[in-house]
């Protein structure tokens, strides 16, 4: 769940193909259908793992690659031969126009351009090579550095190429805030809090590796260096709250620049401990995922910890797992999570469909392997969830401190198609988590992903908060996803959280009879997902509204 927030695309409708209308189930050749399922269900049998499990490779977009890249030389750790894989990754998905996109057939984002750029520049290209050249101008013509979100202007300012003034302030004091403020912790989302924790550690120290004059990249500022535009820019309106948080920013910038900060070296500690506690050994790096767990290292270097520190070592450790090295086809990838408990439990899902009996010994491993991985401790969720229950799925193979919804109920799904060892233990534990995600349920009626009623929108105007993830508000693909797991465990249609969650679906569906999908793609995701939802709570699916989301899919 590495990309909460994927572009919007268009929502045209669209007509069925003309070989589509009035095609007749008889023409159909089923036994070419029975084939490739077959093909299909016996090459997943052999993917599995011999613990139990499935697991298959996060592709994402180059920007991981570019910032792993950027760690080693901001560790003075390079690795020669990765680099120079990481550089054919990065030119082989260079676009026509010479930029990078972050998503298939996206256009150019000025992040990912100016990433590749750095990347390649650190890499020993020169200005004057075509690719650079190319890559330049497609940085330039969409804004240039200036333009680039604050994430990247931070890991630019540790090599000297950002002023360190002009990012937003994070204090690390934030972390000392009571529940009761208007803003605290659990008001961001959980992957907002392990990557902004580790960056207030580091916005305090403002480190900077110095870079020699051929590796710098003045000429990716349009009005040059000192040019700008470096200030956050207001709204010419007399109130706003984006308004108000700049002025709280420029605040926070003349606070920073006072040589006396009295809570400085305390929250620092309760910075560093936040971090140390949710690296321990029921964790593959803070939160499982890539940004955190590249922070977490930048972090402890600012706190003095040297590359033989225990806690560096694992955190290191941590993240070189994420690592694909693909020599067949000279690549380096970086993957921003690794996925066991979702591949799992999707793959005991479709096995099922395709035929598979429960107590076939690939669907008895994966659902023991599953049941060996619910997470039984309580989490950085019981901010907003104070639920005594405990019992959930995480996405990682370690990943204690957030389990999530969604993963919980996929997990639900495929045990509901498989035959644990121990069926008193297999019951147990599905009571359980259908019990913690129904815990969920936000006041408006709708389900996220980590968190309970994380959904203040004016906080998406925090001067950091530019990668537009800085909430988890409930969703309609997570909400129908809930619905079609409590419907196939028989909890009734009359149930007062399945007439909620109708509620919010019914309110949430757009015009044409879609619906948003946060966590797939837009906006098929949320809409199929919506469906199977309705669908399996024993819903009219000849009722209007259904009906125009089935017409709109």
């Amino acid at each position: 769940m590495s990309n909460p927030v994927l572009p919007a695309v268009s929502r045209r409708t669209s007509t069925p193909s003309p070989e589509l209308v009035g095609l007749d189930p008889a023409d159909v050749d089923l036994s070419a259908v029975e084939k490739t399922v077959q093909a299909c269900r016996d090459h997943l049998l052999g993917l599995q793992k011999p613990e139990g499990y499935w697991v298959g490779e996060l592709f994402v977009d180059s920007t991981v690659a570019c910032d792993y890249h950027l760690l080693m030389y901001l560790r003075g750790k390079v690795d020669r031969a990765k680099e120079a894989k990481i550089v054919r990754h990065i030119l082989q998905r260079q676009l026509p126009d010479g930029g990078w996109s972050i998503y298939p057939g996206g256009p150019s984002n000025v992040t990912a351009t100016v990433k590749a750029y750095f990347s390649l520049k650190l890499a020993g290209f020169t200005p004057d090579e075509p690719e650079m050249r190319k890559a330049r101008s497609a940085a330039m013509r969409l804004g240039g550095i200036p333009s680039t979100n604050t994430y990247c202007k931070f890991y630019l300012a540790m090599f000297g190429q950002y002023p360190w003034r002009y990012l937003p302030n994070i204090p690390p004091e934030i972390l000392l805030l009571p529940r009761w403020a208007p803003f605290d912790m659990s008001e961001m989302s959980s992957w907002t809090r392990a990557i902004v924790v580790p960056m207030s550690i580091i916005r305090s120290f403002r480190p900077v590796t110095h870079l020699p004059p051929e590796k710098q990249l003045h000429e990716l500022y349009p009005y040059g260096v000192e040019g700008g535009p470096f200030f956050h820019p207001v709204e010419n309106r007399f109130f706003s709250m984006k308004n108000f948080f700049v002025r709280v920013n420029e605040l926070l910038g003349f606070l920073e620049g006072l040589p006396w900060k009295p809570f400085r070296k305390k929250a620092l500690k309760v910075a560093e401990k936040w971090i140390r506690d949710r690296t321990g050994p029921e964790s593959e790096g803070l939160a499982a995922i890539f940004p955190s767990m590249m922070n977490s290292i930048l972090a402890f270097r600012c706190l003095g910890y040297d590359e033989n520190h225990p806690w560096m070592i694992k955190a290191v450790k941590d993240l070189e797992g994420l690592e694909v090295d693909d020599p067949a086809n000279g690549d380096f990838r970086v993957q921003p999570c690794l996925s066991p408990v979702w591949d799992t439990a999707i793959t005991l899902t479709a096995l099922g469909a395709a035929g598979v009996k429960p107590d076939h010994p690939a669907m008895q491993k994966g659902a023991d392997w599953l049941l060996a991985k619910e997470v039984k401790m309580r989490g950085d969720y019981v901010m907003k969830n104070p639920t005594p229950i405990t019992g959930g799925w995480a996405f990682e193979f370690f990943n204690d401190w957030y389990p999530d919804v969604d993963d919980t109920a996929k997990v639900l799904l495929g045990l509901r198609q498989a035959k644990a060892s121990n069926p008193n233990q297999q019951k147990e534990a599905m009571d359980r988590g259908l019990g913690w995600a129904m815990s969920f349920q936000c006041d408006n009626g709708g389900y996220a992903a980590f968190d309970k009623n994380v959904n203040k929108a004016w906080l998406e105007d925090v001067p950091f908060a530019d990668h537009n993830a800085i909430l988890d508000p409930p969703c309609a693909d997570i909400t129908g996803r809930l619905l079609e797991t409590m419907g196939k465990l028989g909890v009734p249609k009359s149930h007062p959280q399945i007439q909620r969650a109708l509620a919010f679906l019914r309110k949430t569906q757009e015009e044409d009879g879609s619906w948003f999908g946060r966590w797939g793609v837009n906006y098929v995701y949320g809409t199929w997902q919506a469906l199977r939802g309705l669908r399996a709570i024993g819903y009219d699916m000849n009722d209007t509204w259904v009906v125009r989301a089935r017409d709109w899919l």
